[in-house]
């Protein structure tokens, strides 16, 4: 039975390019996204042309028992997660202190903190009674740092910094390692960034900063880091780093 991947929130970025990743070193990925049914379906498509394995679901994170039920689903049906990756984002853009509603600020929460609770709730003890396991979560530079504009995207990652602070001091002694990592940067990511920025903006970005420049985060290289942070040995395991292109300024030189 081949190793499973678990990757909440598998979009064209990082989520996408960790499956891809996982997969091609022997792993089923196991790809989870909110909507575009044909985007997921050709995602999977491309990596079990390249001769490896995957399945994808759509998956609404903040519904009641979504994520617990898609864990109990691919640990009966499909294997044991030995790697599982909370990738959901929180950003709902620069937005006053006036200009952001508490639905907004609360949804900010669920899909930044929350969710990946609700993960490790399902899966951790699992990971636990088998004594080895790896939990991995993208973060963002609002986890150390909090701006103006950044209320409910700060606490959100905020918050996910501690919840992984927390479940390290738990599990880790019990063999599961908990990653935590702050993506520093922007991305080169089209179903991120892009939309964010729109498409001009963003193809103009990647004119003067991406591409040769190596300006923008490439997200098939954050996810080989995601990849030997899962094959660490357990006398040396990274709790938390931070990613960012050579030509960024570090978030605490801002």
């Amino acid at each position: 039975m081949e190793p499973v991947c678990l990757v909440v929130g598998a979009g064209a970025g990082i989520g996408g390019h960790v499956a891809r990743r996982f997969s091609k070193a022997g792993f089923h990925s196991v790809l989870c996204r909110r909507s575009d049914q044909a985007g997921l379906d050709s995602l999977v498509a491309e990596i079990s042309e390249s001769g490896a394995s995957a399945s994808g679901f759509l998956l609404n994170a903040v519904e009641p028992d979504s994520i617990e039920d898609m864990v109990s689903q691919v640990e009966a049906e499909i294997g044991p997660i030995e790697v599982a990756l909370y990738n959901l984002g929180a950003q709902i853009g620069d937005r006053s202190l006036a200009n952001t509603s508490a639905k907004a600020f609360e949804l900010g929460w669920r899909m930044g903190t929350f969710g990946l609770f609700r993960l490790a709730s399902a899966l951790c003890p699992r990971m636990e009674e088998r004594g080895r396991g790896t939990l991995l979560v993208t973060s963002a530079t609002s986890a150390v740092r909090g701006n103006a504009g950044q209320h409910s995207h700060a606490a959100a990652m905020g918050g996910r910094r501690m919840l992984c602070q927390s479940l390290n001091a738990e599990f880790s002694p019990k063999g599961v390692h908990i990653a935590h990592v702050i993506i520093d940067g922007a991305v080169d990511a089209p179903d991120t960034l892009g939309k964010m920025l729109g498409p001009e903006v963003f193809a103009k970005l990647r004119e003067t900063r991406g591409m040769e420049h190596d300006g923008l985060m490439l997200p098939e290289k954050i996810a080989d880091t995601y990849y030997h942070l899962a094959q660490q040995h357990r006398s040396a395991w990274t709790h938390e780093m931070d990613l960012r292109a050579f030509s960024d300024l570090a978030w605490w030189n801002h």
